[in-house]
């Protein structure tokens, strides 16, 4: 039996179409979306703060410097008394009235070491041999006298003094250098907690943000065109006590 013969470029054909249908396909790829913009990161000026404003130097230890860094015992004792004193002085309202209250008993109840601490610490002074010691120990009382002054930190100030006067009531003569020690830190920590927010406020501003955006809308075609960093233009905004 005789077959009909095929054309050559019919075989052909038939090859090619073969060939085709075995070939593997090409992978579909998932191309990834472009990372969102990054929005920057706004420090807030803490409150009663001020541009330009001056605080004490951050030290290599992280502490700020303040007037109640390095103190003998005695010192201690006087600083916190005269933070307390600025606290009867400036502290208004109904947690006023306890302070001037409590701090009015503690001058009573204390009286004998408080007097001695104060001898004692002005002696300090003394004998460092200048002849001007006096002079130099009431400057140091007015720069203390400022520093528990400053108004940013006056309500938490206010609160960390009523509540050591509260427990103040329960301490005798021979611990008050103990609760002295330990309390004047936290009469301090209202003032540092606000250089420290202030600082980082600072910093934010002292340094460009940058926020990623893109340029072209998610898909396929934001390939063409990659995401560009670009400036953030806000970093260019450049003693008995009465009431």
């Amino acid at each position: 039996m005789k077959y009909p013969l095929v054309p050559a470029f019919a075989m052909s054909a038939v090859v090619l179409v073969t060939l085709a249908g075995c070939a593997t396909k090409p992978a579909v790829i998932a191309e990834a979306p472009p990372p969102p913009a990054t929005a920057p990161v706004v420090v807030a000026m803490p409150k009663g703060a001020y541009v330009g404003m001056a605080i004490p130097a951050r030290l290599p230890d992280g502490r700020y410097a303040t007037p109640n860094r390095d103190l003998t015992p005695d010192a201690t004792i006087w600083h916190f008394r005269v933070a307390l004193n600025v606290a009867a002085l400036a502290c208004r309202g109904e947690e006023g009235d306890r302070i001037v209250a409590g701090y009015n008993s503690m001058l009573t109840r204390e009286k004998a070491p408080l007097a001695a601490a104060e001898t004692h610490y002005a002696a300090e002074f003394k004998a460092t041999g200048t002849k001007d010691w006096r002079a130099t120990y009431d400057n140091g009382m007015t720069r203390l006298y400022n520093f528990f002054s400053q108004s940013p930190a006056r309500d938490a100030f206010c609160d960390a003094a009523a509540a050591t006067l509260a427990d103040a009531a329960l301490v005798d003569d021979a611990g008050l250098s103990g609760f002295a020690a330990i309390r004047l830190a936290v009469l301090e920590r209202p003032f540092t907690d606000f250089y420290a927010a202030y600082d980082a406020w600072r910093e934010s501003r002292s340094r460009p943000i940058y926020a990623l955006a893109a340029t072209t809308a998610p898909g396929p075609a934001a390939t063409a065109r990659p995401p560009r960093l670009e400036l953030d233009p806000s970093v260019f905004q450049d003693t008995t006590v009465t009431h």
